[in-house]
């Protein structure tokens, strides 16, 4: 399993401790609405989407119309709000492409600075809910980032702050549907967690979970919340995948969200790997990186240039698979002469696997050069650990 989503299960089992007060209500009132949920929903559907040029106008509509505009303050989401979808939209940014450090300083610097409003908006406000359970979001922003770099016991420290905004908000106001996602999720984390998050709930003396339930909460936000459908489906869909060994259904909301927001090639890209890894389904898994590739072609997806290259090596280790050695050295090819520099190690990986596919003619001299070429094009810190499978195939290919 890549190791960025183990880091994933990581980051929403800790988000998920803020809100365990939700299984201490046993009667709800009728669904809260956040505030300006309607106009948030617009800016997070963008962020989604990759749409990302988008979402500072929608966030403006939402927070701080002109004047020319009459809107009543009361009809209009809180600027706190905005700010944290701010930070969301960078964040989906990085999931683009997460060996990618350019947008590392700006999503700290607004992390920082979102985590810093809201804080003042609940000493403002303290009996505001709403304030609180968006302080567990901005933490819960900032936590994820930190676990993908490798920061986890910084993000432990953030997911401890994280139960305590949204223990307080919850008690506040028991009935916000988007939150249930929230305890859904860590009853069922707390259920399946490794070892070692066991651990780490015990030293914040949270109780324990239940896997049926915690899908049962998860599925009801998803169906009743404003804000989180698209965001439960893409949680719900590595559930499905790692724990629950239901990939078919996990294929299902990914193709969902593929629908929703055709913007975004990372929904198209996980569709293609799962049809390949998961359901070993070589011909549906071609289809699915064609299309991500024909999408890129004619600019119909964000950042077409990034989704341009992943598509051709997808493509190409399909091909390969399906024994089309000529069309997948094409396809490498291509990436190789494009000079990439997103994703980041593509261009070591093109030529990878293109030593890979040279190997299986039985072309080892050309092979060899392909490895050495791929070493030469390693990226600092070597993220997808190129280096190592280049040595040893070079290894293996010399020996022959």
């Amino acid at each position: 399993m890549p190791r960025r989503h183990h880091a994933s299960r990581i980051v929403m089992f800790a988000i998920a401790f803020g809100l365990v007060a939700f299984a201490l209500a046993s009667a709800s009132p009728p669904s809260s609405q956040l505030t300006g949920g309607r106009l948030l929903v617009n800016s997070y559907d963008a962020i989604f989407d990759a749409q990302f040029d988008h979402v500072p106008v929608l966030l403006t509509r939402a927070c701080s119309p002109p004047p020319t505009q009459r809107t009543s303050r009361s009809d209009l989401a809180p600027p706190e709000a905005c700010e944290l979808l701010e930070v969301v939209s960078t964040w989906w940014q990085i999931q683009l492409d997460p060996n990618n450090r350019a947008h590392d300083e700006a999503f700290l610097t607004k992390a920082d600075a979102s985590i810093a409003a809201i804080e003042a908006w609940t000493v403002r406000e303290p009996s505001r809910a709403e304030a609180w359970f968006y302080l567990g979001g901005a933490y819960g922003a900032r936590a994820q980032w930190k676990v993908l770099r490798g920061e986890r016991l910084s993000a432990a420290r953030d997911g401890k702050r994280i139960k305590d905004a949204l223990e307080r908000g919850l008690t506040l106001d028991p009935s916000l549907q988007d939150a249930y996602f929230g305890i859904g999720l860590y009853h069922y984390y707390a259920a399946v967690a490794p070892t070692a998050a066991r651990v780490l709930r015990w030293l914040l003396l949270l109780p324990g979970g239940d896997r049926v339930q915690g899908l049962q909460e998860m599925l009801r936000a998803r169906d009743g919340g404003q804000l989180l459908r698209s965001e439960a489906d893409y949680q719900l869909h590595l559930i499905y995948l790692w724990y629950e060994k239901e990939p078919g259904r996990a294929l299902d909301l990914l193709q969902g969200l593929h629908a929703r927001h055709p913007h975004n090639p990372h929904f198209l890209q996980r569709i293609a790997e799962i049809e390949d890894i998961y359901l070993h389904d070589t011909a549906a898994s071609l289809r699915s990186w064609q299309q991500l590739l024909a999408d890129a072609e004619a600019a119909k997806v964000a950042e077409p240039g990034l989704a341009e290259v992943a598509a051709r090596l997808g493509l190409a280790r399909q091909l390969d698979k399906r024994l089309e050695s000529n069309a997948a050295i094409k396809q490498l090819r291509e990436v190789i002469a494009l000079k990439p520099t997103a994703p980041v190690g593509a261009l070591a990986r093109a030529q990878l696997q293109l030593g890979e596919v040279l190997d299986h003619q039985g072309r080892r001299s050309d092979a060899i050069e392909a490895y050495r070429a791929a070493l030469d094009n390693v990226p600092a810190g070597d993220p997808d650990r190129i280096a190592p499978a280049a040595r040893e195939r070079l290894r293996s290919s010399s020996r022959r």
